[in-house]
């Protein structure tokens, strides 16, 4: 059975940094990418980072690039989203989810099949 499960959220002032933590389970860790994904009240669910597990390849949505850094570490079978210079319009449930192809690098959230419960991330002002 496929886990993902999300930690590291939490309440950080506009300016500072956060990490969050997706630790996988269940499959193998390198035949899949990994999506980060953020969805704020009233809104839509966006696409913010997605990593090859595979090739290490990394898209970015373009409200984060310069801002967020993904990472993956294979020992742990852990992705990482590096959340600096944090706004205020950043506040939203965060998700990873899994897209069952390592080569797809893509914010499409179709494309993935398994999430996990999302972290909670607020910034204030």
């Amino acid at each position: 059975e496929v886990r993902l499960v999300e930690s590291g959220g939490g309440l950080v002032q506009a300016g500072g940094s956060l990490r969050l933590s997706c630790a996988a389970s269940g499959s193998t860790f390198d035949d899949y990418a990994i999506g980060w994904f953020r969805q704020a009240p009233g809104k839509e669910r966006e696409g913010v980072s997605v990593i090859s597990n595979s090739d290490g390849d990394t898209h970015y949505a373009d409200f984060v690039k310069g801002r967020f850094t993904i990472t993956s570490d294979h020992a742990k079978n852990t992705v990482y989203l590096q959340m600096n210079t944090l706004k205020p319009e950043d506040t939203a449930v965060y998700y990873c989810a899994r897209a069952p192809y390592s080569d797809y690098v893509s914010l499409d959230r179709n494309g993935y099949d398994h999430w996990g419960q999302g972290t909670q991330v607020t910034v204030s002002s």
